[in-house]
């Protein structure tokens, strides 16, 4: 009792073991080993659940009253087990592959990226430059090439420009990164229901994947492969899978690498819109005469509508279709909340319509013509972008145009494939309208009015008798209408008739001129010296090759209109040959020094100025009492000559004012010959309709004619004179200038 009352109590320390006995901890000396892995399993193992034999496996079966850990192999496991596996074998495999083409496409992303310019540097794609013509008065009339107006903005153009556009190509641009699945998706859809394939018609591309194509991808023009630009630009615009992929990659740089103005930026500026018109500046300036700043919604509406087909929904090649276009995008922009009801309904009831200059056709024959005469390097194929002045005056292209269609549709027969020329000049060569078949309204196609060579007709005489006038004849001078042959070498004899059949007896010069009797042509030109007549035509400007008979004197020889004319006005300015122009001066956009200037006008002198005045008195009695009445103006002294080649197969009239000269030609293209149409027929009544209206407003003066002395006695030219009285063709002026000198003696 005393111990247990002694003894200490234990220490709290000790309570923090328990009581049993511990074994003494020994340092472990032996490394774990590693467990082993299992065997691989066979397909049929691990799809059913069986272990492969031999695996090593010290687990003890599970006894019979435990629950097994897999559910039984029934027919529906088993199936979905083995989808189970392949799902996962196709997921495995789709993602690898998927990671793999995701890094491809994050390098070519960055690859493109790192190779893009300033979106300013893209604006102007053209690889070739542009003409812009305008007329005598400074005004634009047509263009030439890709033409380029200038740099647009999305902050410069119009609102409702860049909403059109907006709203017609790509209404959810502004959100996308550059490619649109939903878009893709829903073309995909269209192709299929209209019976396409699904790459084929609509693309759902966006605003920039049609950018990316704008750009060809990266891919500058290079001429040295052998393609020409347009070929370049189909090749550009191949719809394959293959281009759809590198498209929708080199949009997403783009995404990446510009914002989305300077993306529109680029696409306004460099989408082609029809006419030659690249960019939306020359596109606006081109159809309606406006900066692109400028434009109303109905106008936006018809530019943004070129984008889907510009050469179908050009208004210069279907004004209406146009219009109807530009309907359905306000709708568009109406839907889009981009324009108010009000808008709207005014825009659709106001549309669109074309300036004077884009009614007209790019020039149409005039402009072809003048292009044609200019040297490729500043013309066709110019790189840089050329201003040419021209003597275009569009009141008289009008004013031709309006007569020619009159004409064919009060006098000509509904059907007839006939077709006629105008040429409308002033005295000194510069040509001021022209016309060079029925349709007007065109371009890029055959102007007879400078490519077809016909025969001239009795449009020639009056160069034989220039001639005559120029070696001293006087208009009083006689020469006898009576049967006449000659024997040509080689050819047998030559008998000239008249028109008429009839013979007339001794008549003057210019009675045989206002008559246009053939045989009095003949002889003149005979007693003349054939070759003295060819060489004054040629002289006027006729550089066609001429005939070497003495049909020459009664127009065997081919000519075209323009020449035709140009040598009717060495005869209005008194006797100097003229060269026909249409280009007053050039310059590059920007420059302010001339490259080219006049190439035309008034040359040598050809014959006297007496001599080409009484030439016009005589030409003047052709209309006022002869074969030319019907080319008669009210108030106005004409003087002309008509023109009507064997079997009627060309007609001509060719005739002047004081103020201007004019040259109708009418014919079929194939030779066929005319049906009761002479030169003093219908090209008289054209010519007359023609000059009416290039009149106007003009007060008349008289023609610049001279008549000649009376003579005491007539004389026939049965043999040449001295042609010391007068010119001897580009002599005279030496003759002249002797005369001058030592005098007549």
């Amino acid at each position: 009792m005393s111990d247990r009352v002694g003894r200490k109590p234990p220490l709290v320390a000790d309570k923090r073991y328990p009581t049993k006995t511990r074994k003494s901890a020994k340092p472990k000396t032996k490394r774990k080993t590693a467990a082993k892995k299992p065997p691989k399993r066979s397909l049929l193992s691990r799809l059913f659940g069986r272990k492969a034999k031999g695996s090593g496996n010290t687990k003890k079966a599970p006894r019979k009253s435990q629950k097994p850990n897999r559910p039984p192999l029934t027919p529906r496991n088993i199936f979905r087990r083995f989808f189970g596996w392949l799902f996962g074998l196709i997921w495995g495999f789709v993602w690898r592959v998927g990671m793999v083409i995701g890094l491809l496409i994050a390098f070519s992303i960055t690859y493109l990226y790192l190779g893009l310019p300033e979106a300013s540097a893209l604006l102007d794609g053209r690889a070739r430059g542009s003409v812009t013509m305008l007329d005598r008065n400074g005004a634009v009339f047509a263009w030439r090439g890709d033409q380029f107006g200038g740099v647009v903005t999305t902050e410069t153009v119009s609102p409702h420009l860049k909403n059109a556009i907006v709203a017609t190509e790509d209404k959810r641009f502004y959100r996308h990164f550059g490619i649109s699945p939903r878009g893709v998706a829903s073309a995909v859809r269209i192709n299929l229901r209209e019976g396409r394939g699904p790459l084929s018609g609509h693309g759902g591309s966006t605003i920039t994947q049609q950018t990316a194509k704008l750009l060809c991808l990266g891919e500058p023009y290079d001429p040295s492969t052998g393609m020409t630009e347009a070929q370049y630009e189909a090749d550009c615009r191949r719809g394959t899978l293959w281009r759809k992929v590198k498209e929708a990659v080199f949009a997403l740089a783009m995404e990446a690498k510009y914002s989305k103005d300077e993306i529109l930026n680029i696409y306004m500026n460099r989408a082609f819109l029809g006419a030659g018109a690249r960019g939306f500046e020359a596109a606006s300036q081109r159809y309606f005469g406006i900066s692109a700043a400028e434009v109303d919604p109905a106008e936006a509406a018809m530019l943004a509508g070129l984008l889907v087909a510009p050469s179908r929904y050009a208004p210069t090649n279907n004004l209406t279709r146009a219009q109807n276009r530009a309907a359905v995008i306000v709708g568009l922009m109406e839907d889009q909340d981009y324009l108010t009801s009000a808008q709207a309904k005014a825009a659709k009831e106001n549309p669109a319509e074309l300036s004077d200059a884009a009614a007209a056709k790019a020039g149409g024959y005039f402009a072809d013509w003048v292009m044609d005469e200019m040297p490729d390097f500043l013309g066709s194929n110019t790189t840089e972008d050329v201003i040419i002045r021209t003597t275009l005056d569009q009141r008289l292209q009008d004013a031709a145009e309006e007569a020619l269609k009159t004409v064919f549709e009060t006098k000509v027969r509904p059907g007839s494939k006939a077709q006629a020329a105008i040429v409308v000049m002033s005295a000194d060569g510069a040509v001021r309208a022209m016309v060079g078949g029925r349709k007007t309204k065109v371009s890029g196609v055959f102007n007879r009015a400078t490519q077809a060579k016909r025969q001239t007709g009795s449009s020639f005489k009056p160069f034989v008798y220039a001639t005559a006038l120029d070696l001293g004849y006087s208009p009083y001078d006689l020469v006898l209408d009576a049967p006449y042959c000659m024997n040509i070498p080689g050819s047998g004899e030559y008998c000239p008739k008249n028109y008429t059949n009839k013979f007339y007896g001794e008549v003057p010069l210019w009675r045989a001129l206002r008559d246009s009797l053939n045989v009095p042509a003949v002889k003149v030109s005979e007693s003349v010296d054939r070759d003295l007549v060819r060489k004054v035509a040629s002289s006027f400007g006729i550089d066609s090759d001429l005939a070497l008979g003495p049909a020459l004197a009664l127009g065997a020889s081919e000519s075209t209109l323009i020449e035709m004319t140009g040598a009717y006005a060495g005869i209005l300015n008194g006797g100097s040959a003229v060269t026909p122009y249409g280009l007053i001066d050039l310059l590059l956009q920007g420059d302010d020094d001339l490259l080219i200037g006049n190439e035309g006008g008034i040359g040598e002198r050809v014959i006297q100025r007496q001599a080409a005045q009484e030439l016009i008195w005589m030409m003047e009695k052709v209309v006022s009492e002869g074969t030319g009445a019907r080319a008669k103006i009210p108030g106005w002294q004409v003087a002309g000559k008509t023109g009507t080649t064997q079997a009627a197969r060309d007609a001509w009239f060719i005739g002047f004012s004081s103020q201007y000269v004019a040259g109708v030609w009418m014919g079929y293209d194939d030779n066929t010959p005319l049906t009761g149409v002479t030169g003093g027929g219908l090209p008289a009544e054209i010519w007359r309709e023609t000059m009416i209206r290039v009149h106007e407003g003009l007060t008349p003066t008289p023609l610049p004619a001279r008549a000649p002395e009376p003579l005491e006695r007539a004389k026939a030219p049965n043999k040449p004179k001295n042609r010391s009285q007068g010119g001897n063709g580009l002599g005279n002026v030496v003759d002249q200038i002797l005369k001058d000198i030592f005098g007549n003696n």
